[in-house]
């Protein structure tokens, strides 16, 4: 399947309401417990959020959505379809959105993921995120402990990239 999607031109944006339908398909492939439209369309008209898409020529094929609160940002969700993934999407969205949100005046983004999920973990941990503790039965269906993690604008610190 690879092939067929790096024929692509993959564009970064802000989410819009037009991109639901499809932003919502894919929150129903990925999660058993996905967010509603209604929920996707109470944050597209928050001033404290970030939603942005990665489209392949005009659908989405992922999605991050940010709450802020002060100079910290909670990234809630990172969801790349699972057509699409392996192909550094959900990477290049959250470097756009890091750089969005340090614009924005953030100076620390947190986030949490499933214990299970090591590749989420690995692109966390690339990006510069450090393991900061566990939340204990975070998850439910099934249940799963979450790791917390943290990205933290740090001059002393050279692999943070942030």
């Amino acid at each position: 399947m690879g092939s067929m999607q790096e024929q692509y031109e993959y564009r970064f944006r802000s989410m819009t309401m037009e991109d639901l339908p499809a932003v919502c398909a894919i929150e129903q492939e990925n999660f058993t417990q996905p967010w509603s439209k209604q929920g996707f369309a109470d944050a597209l008209a928050q001033n404290n959020t970030e939603l942005i898409v990665c489209d392949a020529d005009g659908i989405p094929v992922g999605y991050c959505v940010a709450y802020i609160t002060y100079d910290e940002a909670d990234i809630v969700i990172v969801s790349v379809s699972s057509s699409y993934r392996n192909q550094k999407i959900a990477t290049t969205m959250l470097e756009k959105l890091i750089e969005i949100l340090k614009g924005r005046g953030v100076t620390a983004l947190t986030l949490e993921v499933r214990a299970s999920n090591a590749s989420a973990v690995h692109v966390y941990e690339k990006l510069g995120f450090v393991n900061e503790g566990i939340r204990p039965n975070f998850y439910k269906a099934p249940t799963e402990d979450a790791v917390i993690m943290w990205l933290r604008d740090r001059v002393d610190e050279s692999r943070t990239r942030f």
